[in-house]
């Protein structure tokens, strides 16, 4: 129950994250909206299933804290000419939740980060979309983690 739960807390993040881009929301009414509104609750015939809330709010606080890092950071492992400004808002929140994990919470596998994440795309994106941000956080692992992929 506990990896379905980190799981719903890393769509809501993502999500979440999507929300402040496009409506300008701050962190603070952002995590309240998704606390009292979303996370376990139906809405509009879509049923959200329950999240770890400290694991949410974790992520969603800490793309925003270091947000200017993580940008960096994708943006040098995107292809040339393809600035994360350039991305879709969604695809760019969930390439920033996954920089957060893979750069600040070293006590998660990145191999698990990277397939939740490229989960997480697959319920919004087609393949060649979910296959980018496959591509771009494997390369930021093997860059920031290159010890989990040495064997």
């Amino acid at each position: 129950m506990a990896a379905e739960n980190r799981s719903a807390a890393r769509l809501a993040a993502a999500q979440a994250l999507y929300q402040m881009e496009v409506t300008g929301k701050g962190l603070n009414d952002i995590l309240a909206e998704f606390e009292s509104w979303w996370i376990g609750r139906e809405v509009e015939g879509d049923q959200y299933k329950p999240a770890e809330i400290s694991f949410f709010r974790s992520i969603v606080a800490g793309v925003v804290e270091s947000q200017t890092q993580i940008d960096r950071a994708v943006d040098r492992t995107l292809a040339e000419g393809w600035p994360l400004r350039r991305i879709e808002a969604l695809m760019r929140a969930i390439l920033r939740a996954g920089a957060f994990e893979l750069l600040r919470r070293s006590d998660i596998p990145a191999r698990v980060a990277i397939k939740e994440y490229v989960d997480v795309a697959g319920a919004f994106f087609d393949r060649d979309e979910v296959g980018m941000i496959n591509a771009v956080l494997d390369a930021l692992a093997r860059k920031c983690r290159a010890e989990e992929f040495s064997a």
